[in-house]
C-alpha cells in the first residue's frame, strides 16, 4: 500500500468517528475514492494527458459527487467528509491535514485570470456549505464556519464566519486538527443582543421620566435634577 493511501486512510480513521475499519474506508468512502482518483488524474494532467485526466475526474464526480479539477494541488492527509457537492477549482491548492465538509466550493470569482482559486494552508477546517472564492490565501489552522463566504485573505489560526466572511476570533494557538464546530462565535447575535439591551435601558429611562413628570410634588428634588 502506498504511503499516500496509508496517510489518507489514517486521516479518515482519526477524524471520522463513523469509520470503523480501513476496509470500510477503501470500499465505501466517497472522499477517499475522489482523492485517489484525483491523484491519478493529476499525474495524467502533469504528463500532458489532459483528456484522460479530465475523463478520470469526470468519472469520479459521477461516482462520488465530488468535483476536483485534475490540475488542483491537494496535500496529504486531507479529509473530505461526506463530500457531496464539493467543488475544487483548477488552480486551487489545499494544504496537508485539511478537513473539508459537504457543499464546500474552492472556486473563482469569474473576473480573475491565471491563479483564479484559493490557496488553503495546513490543518484548515472548512465547514459545510462554505465558499472560498478568488486567488486568496487562507492561513494555517484556520477554521471557516458553515455557510461562510470568504473573499479576502485570512491569517493563521483565525476563525471566520458569516457572509461576507468576517474574522471573529484569532490569531491564537490551536491544535493541528480542530473539528469543533460548536464553539463558533456569532457576531450578528451578539450585536442584536447589545441593541436589545440598550433599548431596554432607554425604555426604563423613559418610564422613569414619565413617572417623575406625573408626580404632584412641586419641590421634588428628582424634578429639579432632571431640569438641570
Amino acid at each position: 500500500m502506498s504511503s499516500y493511501r496509508q496517510e489518507l486512510i489514517k486521516a479518515i480513521m482519526e477524524r471520522d468517528p463513523a469509520a470503523r475499519s480501513a476496509w470500510e474506508v477503501r470500499m465505501l468512502y466517497p472522499g477517499y475514492k475522489a482523492l485517489m482518483s484525483h491523484r491519478r488524474a493529476n499525474w495524467c494532467f502533469r504528463h500532458n494527458l489532459k483528456f484522460l485526466a479530465r475523463w478520470i475526474s469526470e468519472r469520479a464526480k459521477k461516482r462520488t459527487g465530488i468535483e476536483i479539477h485534475p490540475a488542483a494541488k491537494i496535500g496529504r492527509g486531507v479529509l473530505i467528509d461526506h463530500g457531496m457537492g464539493v467543488v475544487i477549482g483548477e488552480t486551487a491548492e489545499v494544504g496537508d491535514g485539511c478537513t473539508i465538509y459537504q457543499g464546500v466550493t474552492l472556486g473563482g470569482t469569474g473576473k480573475d485570470t491565471g491563479k483564479r482559486h484559493p490557496t488553503i494552508g495546513r490543518g484548515v477546517t472548512v465547514g459545510a456549505g462554505a465558499k472560498v472564492l478568488g486567488p486568496i490565501t487562507i492561513g494555517d489552522h484556520v477554521k471557516i464556519g458553515a455557510g461562510a463566504i470568504v473573499l479576502k485573505n485570512v491569517p493563521d489560526y483565525c476563525t471566520v464566519v458569516g457572509n461576507p466572511g468576517r474574522i471573529v476570533r484569532g490569531p491564537a494557538t490551536r491544535p493541528d486538527i480542530d473539528l469543533n464546530h460548536g464553539d463558533l462565535p456569532d457576531p450578528v447575535a451578539d450585536r442584536v443582543q447589545a441593541i436589545e439591551s440598550k433599548l431596554e435601558m432607554l425604555e426604563l429611562e423613559t418610564e422613569e421620566q414619565r413617572d417623575c413628570e406625573a408626580c404632584p410634588r412641586e419641590n421634588c428634588p428628582m424634578k429639579k435634577e432632571k431640569m438641570k
